[in-house]
């Protein structure tokens, strides 16, 4: 093997954290086995639904569709106008009424892949247009912050966002980072939900915060991965209205995995909230620049099915009722499993029922979760990340009664 070769002195990479877990999952022959490490919801049988919502589209665009040429670069038109109209919509406001600042042209929407290659579309953009910036993630985060900003070469560095016993927002922490940050330097945060920790700071907290961004001259970028998941659609976007009251620039990275159900097929776009419409227009092109050399044209089909939804007000109706179902469910899990906890034993677990989302911690450490996949076949995720979706009527007694012997 010659020395310029690819494979020459090659060694394999670390697996992914969440998804090297979920690997495992699948080639655990036990089938009494829990996955609660996978990051998607699910319904009592574990599965991972196609909505009614969903199906209905799908019907309705297999019985239209005519070509499956490129979609602009940028995304379709009507795409792009309904996902703007989803992330800004105001309380109170019929979907598709656009509050000022989207009518004043400071707004440009992207189609992405996901929600994550909104996050690595953000993260490009501060490269160009903030070469000398650091990107600033939370401790704990989801993995892939930091490693799209090593990805992409831009350096990172992390500030707590809990407290020491990790159960509230240590908002001094925070505020305190944005003061250390230099003037220009970028930060994400997570709209709704936070993941892992489940732990999101309260209207006045998310006030400070958005405060001492704008003071210090800060450019926010909201992950918005679980939009609808936490208080709902319109409520979950609480975050993103104090930070636009403030006048500050924004980068929003929304997805449809989650509340769409429509992971495989890879809706996700990136909201450029700039100073005024002129910056907004020329920060696009440096935007369309970026995608033409990564994926070049988003993938059509879900972005046809996710504006064959929200451009229908029936079918928008029947899927936003959709996204209360699973709410609801996943809050009913985090209830039922805190008081199976609590029965079994464990120590006060109170504070995960202020949580949000799908996510929490268990504060378990590496041998107590070897200890769960060798011996219960139950899996969780770093810090003992769980899933609340994952649950179950069957298995939240089982889960409840092996974690508590940990939490005692």
């Amino acid at each position: 093997m010659s020395a310029g070769s690819l494979s020459a002195k090659i060694s394999s990479a670390p697996s992914d954290p969440i998804f090297g877990i979920v690997e495992a999952f699948r080639a655990d022959p036990r089938p009494e086995k829990i996955n609660l490490a996978a990051g998607v919801y699910m319904e009592e049988d574990g599965v991972t639904p196609i909505l009614a919502s969903v199906r209905e589209a799908e019907r309705r665009l297999l019985a239209s569709a005519t070509t499956k040429l490129y979609k602009p670069i940028g995304g379709d038109p009507v795409l792009v106008g309904l996902l703007r109209a989803l992330i800004f919509r105001e309380p109170g406001a019929p979907f598709g009424a656009l509050p000022p600042v989207v009518g004043s042209g400071r707004v440009e929407v992207l189609h992405t892949p996901g929600g994550t290659g909104a996050v690595r579309l953000a993260v490009e953009l501060v490269k160009r247009l903030r070469p000398q910036a650091t990107i600033w993630v939370s401790d704990p985060t989801w993995p892939n912050h930091p490693q799209i900003a090593d990805a992409v070469g831009v350096p990172h560095r992390t500030h707590p966002w809990t407290r020491a016993d990790g159960r509230t927002l240590d908002l001094d922490a925070v505020t305190q980072a944005i003061a250390s940050a230099a003037p220009g330097d970028a930060f994400i945060f997570h709209g709704a939900c936070h993941n892992p920790t489940g732990i999101d700071p309260t209207a006045a907290e998310w006030g400070a915060i958005a405060d001492a961004v704008a003071a210090r001259g800060i450019l926010p970028i909201l992950d918005f991965a679980y939009q609808g998941l936490g208080d709902g659609l319109v409520e979950d976007a609480a975050s993103l209205r104090t930070f636009l009251a403030t006048g500050c620039e924004i980068l929003v990275a929304a997805s449809a995995s989650k509340n769409f159900a429509l992971y495989d097929e890879r809706v996700g776009a990136l909201a450029i909230v700039a100073a005024d419409a002129p910056a907004a227009a020329a920060i696009l092109t440096h935007a369309k620049v970026a995608i033409r050399a990564a994926w070049s044209n988003p993938p059509g089909h879900g972005g046809e099915i996710v504006a064959e939804i929200l451009g229908d007000d029936a079918l928008r109706a029947q899927w936003e009722g959709e996204v209360t179902a699973m709410r609801d469910r996943i809050n009913g899990n985090r209830r039922a499993f805190v008081a199976a906890l609590a029965g079994e034993g464990a120590s006060d677990v109170s504070h995960l029922l202020t949580g949000r989302g799908m996510f929490s911690l268990l504060g378990l450490d590496d041998a107590q979760l070897a200890a769960l996949r060798d011996k219960q076949a139950i899996y969780l995720v770093s810090r003992g990340r769980i899933n609340f979706a994952g649950l179950s009527a069957v298995k939240i007694p089982i889960v409840a009664k092996a974690v508590a012997a940990l939490l005692r």
